[in-house]
């Protein structure tokens, strides 16, 4: 039998707007409106402000853990900006900027690293809790996007993790399930060059972590992930070949966080310093201030202006966050369950687990003080 090639395929690279300035005008001209460029470079100004006086707020033993966002904005707010209001965005913990653009408030992101489960109700967008079991939303965002297309509703979901999740059984039955039904998600794999401290190398041998998409049938590309006009031009034509045709896209986003992957992290234990001050000469922020100054639509004056009303904006968030009425015990039992189980109304009404591991019937023999025994 003679031999033949049964398939053949490419990746490509999408930028527009690179490092040093250069721009595509063959594929960016009219892509996003002035105004438009203009506020996403505002919003990411109060963004990275948010994440300075976060990171303060760990340290000062304010908030929990926190994972910058540094350097890393670009993928959401370009997803944010494309997707429509009924869309499903689902998240792990570097989005800031997508869910900030969506409609998020900024404050439930601090409750929810304060430990405070208020940071988790998410009613004013579509927008999922983030997700920290790495690889666990790919799973949610296919099965909303299954859901969508059975209610034919229109609507699409868009999920980002990192390169390392990638190698995580969740992503692999995600991205069968969602390539093999036909349904309308769109993978953005936010490649950062390292999952926690295991380089991206270590994670995948292969030229690129699209490639793991095309293993099922996905369309992949790969786009410059710091580049907002690349990054959204790429979300326009995956969300188009959701809406139209029903299939998923695979996006891998070269980009980077500048800070530690969380404050619990050291990077410079296994970064070397040479690509940090690499990829912080390859900072969104900078690449986009430039772009606006070249075609004089932002100034020092503007930038000034601008991180002030970052620090307004953003000292009242904090405010929101810490001035937040604490949580009454009774907030654990009453949105636990929508009918409480009869062991658990006892605990609520005595704030005591003494009855868990009894007969049922001990559960019923009470002091004259109503305290389980």
């Amino acid at each position: 039998m003679p031999v033949k090639t049964i398939f053949e395929t490419k990746i490509e690279h999408v930028s527009i707007l690179d490092e040093q300035g250069n721009f595509d005008m063959q594929l960016g001209e009219g892509l996003i409106p002035d105004e438009d460029v203009v506020a996403m470079y505002k919003h990411m100004v109060v963004c990275r402000h948010l994440d300075e006086i976060a990171f303060k707020l760990q340290r000062s033993g304010r908030m929990g853990t926190y994972p910058e966002n540094r350097g890393q904005e670009v993928p959401s707010l370009a997803a944010a900006y494309v997707l429509q209001k009924k869309d499903w965005m689902v998240t792990c913990y570097r989005e800031n900027a997508g869910l900030f653009w969506r409609g998020l408030p900024m404050e439930k992101i601090l409750l929810h690293w304060m430990g405070d489960e208020r940071g988790n109700h998410i009613d004013e967008c579509n927008v999922t809790p983030l997700a920290i079991a790495i690889g666990s939303q790919l799973l949610h965002a296919t099965g909303l996007a299954w859901a969508s297309k059975y209610k034919k509703d229109g609507a699409i979901a868009c999920t980002f993790f990192g390169d390392g999740a990638t190698s995580e059984g969740d992503f692999h039955e995600a991205a069968n399930f969602a390539a093999n039904l036909d349904l309308p998600v769109v993978f953005v794999c936010q490649n950062n060059g390292w999952a926690i401290s295991t380089p991206t190398k270590l994670e995948c041998s292969a030229p690129t972590v699209a490639q793991r998409g095309i293993a099922y049938g996905m369309d992949c590309v790969q786009v410059d992930g710091n580049d907002l006009f690349a990054m959204v031009k790429v979300m326009k034509d995956a969300t188009d070949n959701a809406r139209t045709n029903n299939r998923p896209t695979f996006i891998e986003a070269l980009t980077y966080r500048l800070g530690d992957h969380t404050t619990a992290d050291d990077a410079r234990r296994y970064r070397d310093a040479d690509e940090l001050a690499m990829w912080e000469k390859r900072d969104p922020m900078i690449r986009l201030r430039n772009y606006l100054e070249q075609k004089d639509l932002w100034s020092s004056t503007k930038e000034e202006e601008q991180l002030a009303v970052a620090a307004t904006t953003v000292s009242q968030v904090v405010k929101n966050a810490e001035e937040i009425d604490a949580p009454t015990a009774n907030d654990f039992f009453d949105f636990m369950y929508t009918e409480l189980p009869p062991q658990l109304q006892k605990q609520r009404q005595t704030l005591r687990t003494s009855s868990i591991g009894q007969d049922p019937s001990q559960i019923e023999q009470t002091t004259q003080e109503g305290v389980v025994q």
